[in-house]
């Protein structure tokens, strides 16, 4: 909300409202590379952080998705590089009973799920699937489900074109064999 008021107000660079109709998209790409919604919340906000720091050197006229898009990979890198060589202490793992659970007092019966519990089960294999893909190949596949040409992609990847070609055909491959069995309609 305060970068909306912002750009309405006065002293907004010309343009800077522009932005913000990617933000759905950086957030699903950070989403999926930090694996973590409140981790990918903030990498989004550093990369508009970053974007209206920088925006003196865009350059109109040229690709303002891409360019987001390259600045939020940057911002993950930094961060990952970061962590790597600031680690921080492990917290206690818990585990917390599921809303039927909950709800019933005892565990809802083996093998039937409801329409809400079947999404959640194939979302979450459709996102274990990513999960398990290398971050250069899971970034090109979210870079192309986002809409960016192969060479969009390469300029936020920071590759040749030739490369991203390589790495999305991979992926798309490795992403057909792992949910294989949900093309064809059989069970998991």
């Amino acid at each position: 909300m305060a970068l909306r008021t912002w750009i309405r107000g006065e002293g907004a660079p010309r343009g800077v409202e522009d932005t913000l109709a990617h933000a759905d998209g950086l957030y699903n790409l950070a989403r999926y590379l930090t694996q973590d919604p409140g981790e990918a919340e903030d990498l989004v906000q550093e990369t508009y952080l970053r974007a209206l720091r920088g925006w003196h050197e865009f350059a109109p006229g040229t690709n303002l998705k891409a360019w987001l898009f390259r600045i939020l990979r940057n911002a993950f890198v930094s961060r990952y590089r970061q962590a790597v060589r600031h680690p921080a202490p492990d917290l206690y793992d818990t585990i917390e009973p599921s809303p039927e659970e909950t709800a019933t007092g005892e565990a809802p019966a083996p093998g039937v799920l409801g329409p809400d519990q079947l999404r959640r089960v194939l979302s979450g294999e459709i996102e274990a699937a990513l999960r398990s893909l290398s971050d250069d190949a899971r970034t090109v596949i979210l870079l192309d489900v986002e809409g960016l040409t192969e060479s969009e992609t390469a300029m936020v990847v920071g590759c040749a074109v030739g490369t991203v070609k390589s790495r999305l055909n991979r992926a798309r491959a490795a992403l057909r064999a792992k949910l294989a069995d949900y093309a064809e309609g059989d069970e998991p």
